[in-house]
Formats: C-alpha cells, structure tokens, sequence
C-alpha cells in the first residue's frame, strides 16, 4: 500500500556512503603489566582496596576440657601479650594457665 510520495531527503545520503567503519576501530595498545601498575598506582599514592594479609595468624586454642563458663576481663594489651606468652611457653590453653595463676595465688595469699 504505498500512497506514491517519496520521503523528503534529510541531506545525510553522501555521508552514509563514506562512512568507513574501520575509523571508528579503537587504537591497538600495548597492555601494561600488572607489576608496572601497582607501582605507577603506588608513586601516585593510591592505597589497594584488598584487604592486607594478616602478619600472623593468632594460634588456636581450642582444646576440649570441660570449662565452659566465660570470664571476660578489661587489662593492659601488655598483659595480655604476657600472659599469652607464659601460656604458651608452658603449653597451656589459657583457661588451664588462669587455673594454675588462681591457684598459685590463692597459695600466696594464704600464707599471709
């Protein structure tokens, strides 16, 4: 059903018939490496969003031994460092080395 007029020209015909796709290609570029990356990002001074890798993992202690109730305690980070330490120099878990530290001071302080 055409009605027999033709469309009106918009002016684009001798444009469309140079077009060269081939212009519009992107540019082949050489990838940079990785390694060069992270440290052009690093003189720029952007920081990594990956999480860092923990120093040392904290060691586990889990052992059965039929303590099962918690006592939580506010002290110095020092205090702790120590007497992680002590328990672990000896091979305690730190439910037995608080038994053996009640125990010692409880000998303590009876003799006064």
């Amino acid at each position: 059903m055409t009605t027999g007029k033709s469309r009106q020209s918009l002016g684009f015909g001798d444009e469309l018939d140079n077009l060269d796709p081939a212009a519009w290609a992107m540019p082949v570029t050489e990838r940079v490496k990785p390694d060069e990356a992270k440290k052009a990002a690093e003189a720029a001074g952007f920081r990594s969003r990956e999480p860092a890798a923990p120093t040392s993992a904290p060691k586990q202690r889990r052992r059965r031994t039929g303590r099962n109730a918690q006592f939580n305690l506010k002290t110095t980070p020092e205090t702790i460092e120590a007497f992680t330490r002590i328990a672990d120099a000896q091979g305690w878990g730190l439910g037995e080395a608080f038994e053996k530290a009640t125990a010692l001071l409880e000998r303590e302080t009876s003799k006064n």
